[in-house]
């Protein structure tokens, strides 16, 4: 519904509603709305403009004479058409910004930021990027069975990771050290992206010096691997215990469910996923989603990209459909562009 098609009396007794709705978390009655919105209007003249925004679907009555709240299509609205923001202050920008630059590994630093996130904005603190590929110092394989190999791979900052790969058909002992110590020899310093670019071009131009067997392995090898990485993103939750407040306890089963959701990674990673597209903050409300459309929940994401333009990940927070909209969407935007700054940064070093 355009903003528009609400009269001015309309408009304002809609956004003192919502307003006082979204700092008490409870149903709004038009003697509250008289009293603190200023609007020189007696409760039966409000009364009678929240039943026509109840009409219009704006508003709902939970129950007979509880008052009113928005739905979550009124929310949309308030969303899109009249919400004014309120930057984050000073001190908010200096927990971000001091999270976020702590030092440490990467993702120590994306991880603080989002618990910085979700202490400020009083939700859960979300972070999704791509699985870093590691620089590769050595590969080397460990026979499980006649039929499979356990690819072992330690990379540049001793990290190691494992995978199980399928042997091809008679492949000795022999071959798995050949096969290992040529991938050490010749990809070291490479990413998994990179050392795979590599082995192809010396397959194809017939430079890889290693017999039939060694050479299927190692194709196998770094096929699974680098396609585990790219469809394995990093998903980072922090402040979960924020999500059950005072007024959360009255819908225990809406917070458990919302709880489950976040349990379901996958989902959520796809969810935030579909915010890289485009620069702008996106604003999912309940049901909008369908993850969400049990639990009632609102996410607000907006991706961060480096100097290149390229999207490095996405940031955000989920919360109830009554979280603080005008408060908490500049945070997440001053987040995303603290965070491009930092992933900017461990990319010169």
């Amino acid at each position: 519904m355009p903003i528009a098609d609400l009269n001015d009396r309309a408009r304002d007794i809609f956004r003192a509603v919502v307003d006082a709705y979204l700092i008490s978390g409870a149903p709004v009655g038009s003697r509250t709305i008289a009293q603190q919105a200023g609007l020189s209007l007696s409760p039966a003249s409000i009364r009678g403009v929240m039943q026509e925004l109840e009409e219009r679907g704006l508003l709902a009555a939970p129950h007979t004479s509880a008052g009113r709240m928005p739905t979550e299509r009124g929310l949309r609205l308030f969303v899109d058409g009249m919400m004014q923001v309120a930057e984050p202050s000073a001190e908010e920008r200096a927990a971000i910004e001091a999270r976020a630059s702590s030092g440490g590994p990467v993702e120590e630093a994306l991880a603080t930021t989002a618990a910085a996130l979700s202490g400020l904005s009083a939700c859960a603190g979300l972070v999704l990027v791509p699985k870093r590929e590691m620089r590769l110092r050595s590969i080397g394989f460990v026979s499980l069975s006649p039929a499979q190999a356990l690819a072992v791979l330690v990379s540049e900052d001793g990290a190691v990771e494992n995978r199980v790969v399928a042997l091809p058909e008679g492949m000795g002992p022999s071959a798995l050290v050949e096969a290992g110590n040529y991938l050490s020899a010749t990809l070291a310093g490479l990413t998994l992206s990179e050392a795979k670019q590599r082995l192809e071009r010396e397959l194809a131009d017939g430079r890889a010096a290693m017999d039939g067997a060694a050479r299927a392995l190692v194709e196998r090898g770094l096929a699974v691997w680098s396609e585990d990485g790219e469809r394995r993103p990093v998903l980072i939750v922090r402040g979960q215990g924020r999500l059950v407040d005072a007024a959360a306890l009255a819908d225990l089963e809406r917070v458990q469910a919302l709880l489950d959701d976040l349990d379901g990674k996958q989902e959520i990673a796809s969810l935030l996923d579909s915010a890289r597209a485009g620069d702008a903050t996106r604003i999912f409300i309940g049901a909008e989603n369908k993850l969400f459309a049990l639990s009632g929940s609102s996410v607000i994401a907006r991706p961060f990209r480096g100097q290149d333009g390229r999207v490095l990940g996405v940031v955000g927070v989920i919360g109830p459909t009554r979280l603080n909209y005008a408060r908490v969407v500049p945070m997440v935007d001053f987040t995303a562009a603290t965070l491009a700054r930092l992933m900017g940064l461990q990319g010169q070093t």
